[in-house]
């Protein structure tokens, strides 16, 4: 693509009356739980470019909420889902064997930083990534034979009952759906520039992991009755939270101490995203289980749980999808690590590199910016009225999103107030600087209203 087919062009006001007809019919037969942000409808896409109904050309920086890490239909993607869809679309690796499921297995267990040492792992798959934390929760809870299982405020792992119990991100997400699954709880997560201690980063002494030493572990939630930690090398929803680099040791070394097993949910984070295969890998830790999914089919759907492999040892029957491992997406995702290993990965860290410096100089400029944080291409911007008090700028995040979209680029929020970027591994400088500039006149105009 040349850089000016790369970059957004608005010729109809979205909706157009194409798009506007669609949404239409859309209203009368699609569930009303789904969450809209704008009115997008997407006719096709190409790299880091969707074009909507009406032949609108957008810059996507939300790639299918972090899904499509090698960007929309890539051409090595498309052609491994080809080839493998015209040999056999189904045969369930539940029951039956089919070389596509092994190879991707053995490459992931190859990458995943599980156990002692790389290749010690063995792979479920699942449908998705709320699927996969449901079979890394079943895991836990079935070789420890403890039942109780800890998660964070801000996190988000699934809608599934099972890993809803383990959300603590928006009560939207739980109204009306108790009661939730006994032994799940929460506690507060390492986010320095809202720290619930009052600590700043300089007198930071980590109290967010003594405080589950201090006040669960003794009171509520014994630690020999917990069987997991789940959290988030980089907290998605609660707003793109990037904790400190020795948070994740010392939550280690508190698992280790109590024989809990650590679960990282890099559904959102993995693959790429932060620059590394891994976001956990930016911390040095080795967690016991592995919750993936998202980007590692460039969109088809495809889920895994990834663990040591002395822990996933449990007998046949005790857990399996019929579509999980399905050959087509294993073959999208075979064609997609080639790819996040070939080039992309480093990209991702350079073009994140290169959004963080331009946002942080658009932090001199807009007032609503309060901080800017992230890794790699998973980038927070969040947004608030007043710096000192740091209040939520919650409605001027929509606006932005919204006078964004009117302007050509796709952004969603993350937790209350934060603009969440999280683009194609496969954006160029071009692209980096035409959603800095969309990011600034949109700021400006929310400022201005």
């Amino acid at each position: 693509m040349t850089p000016e087919s790369s970059l957004p062009r608005i010729t109809v006001p979205p909706p157009g009356p194409k798009a506007q007809a669609i949404i239409a019919r859309d209203a009368r037969v699609t569930s009303p739980s789904y969450t809209r942000p704008y009115p997008l409808v997407v006719e096709s896409g190409t790299g880091a470019c969707v074009v909507d109904a009406d032949g609108n050309r957008f810059l996507d920086f939300a790639a299918g909420i972090a899904v499509c890490s090698t960007g929309h239909s890539h051409p090595l993607v498309v052609e491994a889902i080809t080839r493998q869809a015209s040999r056999f679309l189904h045969m369930s690796a539940t029951d039956f064997y089919y070389e596509e499921a092994v190879s991707l297995a053995e490459k992931v267990a190859r990458l995943a930083p599980v156990g002692s040492q790389a290749g010690d792992a063995r792979v479920l798959f699942t449908n998705s990534g709320t699927e996969a934390v449901e079979a890394a929760l079943k895991l836990a809870r079935y070789k420890t034979g403890r039942h109780l299982a800890l998660s964070f405020y801000g996190s988000f792992h699934g809608r599934t009952m099972g890993a809803l119990s383990l959300t603590a991100s928006k009560a939207i997400q739980r109204r009306g759906f108790g009661p939730m699954l006994p032994g799940a709880f929460q506690v507060p997560y390492a986010d320095c520039y809202r720290c619930p201690f009052g600590k700043e980063p300089d007198t930071c002494d980590l109290e967010c992991v003594e405080f589950i030493e201090e006040y669960p572990f003794k009171r509520t939630a014994p630690p020999q009755d917990v069987a997991a930690i789940i959290v988030e090398p980089v907290q998605g929803e609660g707003g793109y939270v990037v904790p400190p680099a020795r948070y994740f040791k010392r939550l280690r070394e508190l698992c280790d101490r109590h024989g809990i097993l650590l679960i990282a949910d890099e559904v959102q984070s993995g693959i790429g995203r932060t620059g590394r295969m891994f976001a956990i890998e930016h911390f040095g830790v080795r967690p016991d289980i592995i919750a993936v999914a998202k980007g590692i089919a460039s969109g088809m759907p495809l889920g895994l749980c990834i663990a040591r492999a002395d822990l996933m040892s449990w007998p046949p029957g005790a857990h399996a999808s019929t579509f999980g491992g399905n050959p087509v997406s294993c073959a999208a995702a075979m064609a997609t690590l080639d790819l996040i290993s070939g080039s992309l990965m480093e990209n991702a860290r350079r073009q994140g590199e290169r959004l963080i410096a331009g946002l942080t100089r658009l932090a001199t400029r807009h007032k609503l910016i309060g901080q800017v944080r992230g890794l790699g291409l998973m980038v927070g911007i969040e947004l608030v009225t007043d710096p000192v008090t740091r209040r939520r700028a919650t409605d001027e995040a929509r606006r932005v999103v919204t006078e964004s979209f009117q302007r050509g680029l796709l952004i969603l929020t993350a937790g209350e107030n934060t603009l969440r970027l999280s683009p194609p591994l496969v954006i160029d400088d071009h692209q980096t600087d035409a959603a800095l500039a969309i990011l600034d006149e949109s700021l400006t105009a929310v400022a201005k209203s």
